[in-house]
């Protein structure tokens, strides 16, 4: 893991405000968890794990393989449920029993595969699983899809992030590049995600200059007040995007760090328990 030693304070930041720590405090989450367990036989992947996502953040989830964020976020998104303990979306207890249960409350997920089908178009890949039907009959009786409407939003929507270098919405997922790609899946999120959307390591084989647009279109959906929660073990980019860190460690939130005030190496440091975080740094829940 690449970790430069310079503080976050350093790193140029692009659209949107950063979350004041102070303020943060008194901000009702957008959603959060509580006494999150989660167990896969005799393993205990979250061990009575809480969680906070500011509304119109970037939060940054970070830890060891085996420290249990994957399993966190596979409970926030529906992909399982947990033991114990409580998820709540604008303050309201919610129990997801699918990702397509999460998806209708207003929670996206893109994964690290991307979850596209590359033999399809990019517009039908924006709208697989929401397909736009023709109005009166042909849609309802014989369910033809108005594949002009599903174009143009699809179209609006690339524009409006900035990712129309991609000149064909009916081209082939297959023909795009890793960062076409990335942008494509991102899109659909922005395009659905209401409230919330969750990144699994949006970055992860992409090359230098793909990495860069992939984060400048985080950052502009951020600034579109959409709260992002990005899973990532590429420091760098965690420390020039987010605006708090979740530590993960052993099943469950060890702290909250913002770049501002902790160097990359602190931030390793604490999720590999090389290093003990400030009191102040490990959130009370309420």
């Amino acid at each position: 893991m690449d970790v430069p030693s310079h503080r976050g304070a350093h790193h140029r930041r692009r659209g949107g405000r950063s979350v004041d720590q102070k303020g943060s405090r008194l901000m009702e989450p957008i959603l959060k968890a509580r006494g999150l367990v989660k167990r896969y036989g005799k393993v205990t992947a979250l061990d009575h794990c809480d969680f906070d996502l500011l509304p119109g953040e970037i939060l940054a989830v970070i830890g060891d393989n085996g420290a249990g964020k994957s399993s966190l976020i596979k409970v926030i998104s529906g992909a399982v449920g947990q033991d114990a303990g409580k998820v709540m979306l604008e303050g309201k207890e919610v129990r997801f029993s699918s990702p397509i249960h999460a998806r209708e409350a207003g929670i996206e997920t893109v994964y690290q595969t991307l979850a596209m089908s590359p033999a399809l178009s990019i517009a039908d890949n924006m709208f697989m699983g929401r397909e736009i039907r023709k109005p009166g009959v042909m849609g309802s009786l014989f369910r033809q899809l108005d594949r002009k409407q599903m174009e143009k939003l699809a179209r609006d929507k690339l524009s409006e992030l900035g990712l129309m270098t991609i000149q064909n919405i009916n081209q082939a997922v297959e023909t795009l590049s890793g960062g076409q790609r990335q942008g494509v899946a991102v899109a659909r999120a922005a395009a659905f995600g209401s409230k919330v959307i969750i990144l699994d390591e949006p970055t992860a084989a992409l090359g230098v200059k793909e990495s860069r647009k992939v984060l400048e279109l985080i950052q502009d959906v951020r600034s579109r007040g959409i709260p992002i929660i990005l899973i990532s073990h590429n420091m760098p980019h965690v420390f020039e995007v987010a605006d708090r860190i979740h530590v993960h460690r052993l099943g469950k939130r060890l702290c909250v760090v913002k770049p501002d005030d902790f160097t990359m190496s602190d931030a390793v440091a604490f999720m590999t328990g090389a290093k003990k975080p400030p009191e102040d740094a490990v959130p009370q829940a309420a």
